[in-house]
């Protein structure tokens, strides 16, 4: 969650771009700091100096600012790890999570982009498509590890890595603790450890 671009997307030059990301780094601090159901998009656009007129016409509406701030968190994701071993690489994207969520901007921005999903469709839609690109980019160590022989043919690549990420993100939205590396090691070892036994062979 914080890197090179994604395959397929391109982001723009000149002007254009240093709106965006004029606007999109003001509305990130904002979602951060206030949350969402105060994001007003003539504050933001005053914030970032830029015309309220181009705001509302590139944007639209909160829920649009915040779908755009979340396509731009996927255009920038890291790449998946690749070291050769399942448990490894599930860790690696474990850690990052647990990285990316104890960050004091990164952190408390997540848990106002997902709280406005709970209210607002246009987020909804920008938070499922970010999850489905980064689930679809670390699937590719399931794939692997299914080539290798690691785990069973069958495996369900995305299941497994959203499995690694699920319990992470409860102790974030329903505890309230801090996350720790230890978090990170423990999902991904049970979770390999399940997709090794076969846990996630589907058909």
């Amino acid at each position: 969650m914080s890197d090179p671009t994604a395959p397929g997307t391109r982001r723009p030059g000149g002007r254009t771009a240093r709106v965006r990301e004029a606007v999109l780094q003001v509305a990130g601090d904002a979602l951060a700091t206030d949350g969402f159901a105060v994001l007003d998009l003539g504050e933001i656009a005053r914030r970032a100096g830029v015309g309220k007129t181009t705001v509302y016409r590139r944007w639209g509406s909160p829920g649009g600012l915040a779908a755009d701030l979340l396509a731009d968190m996927a255009e920038h994701s890291l790449p998946r790890a690749d070291t050769g071993t399942l448990e490894e690489d599930l860790r690696a994207n474990a850690r990052l999570v647990v990285k990316t969520l104890n960050a004091p901007r990164q952190g408390r921005l997540f848990k106002a982009l997902i709280a406005a999903s709970l209210c607002n469709e246009q987020a909804a839609g920008a938070l499922h498509r970010f999850y489905a690109v980064r689930v679809e980019e670390w699937a590719g160590c399931v794939r692997d590890a299914v080539a290798r022989g690691e785990v069973p043919d069958g495996t369900d690549p995305h299941g497994v890595v959203e499995a690694v990420s699920a319990p992470l993100y409860y102790a974030l939205l329903n505890t309230g603790r801090p996350l720790a590396e230890a978090d990170a090691d423990r999902a991904a070892r049970a979770v390999s450890t399940a997709a090794r036994a076969g846990v996630w062979v589907v058909g």
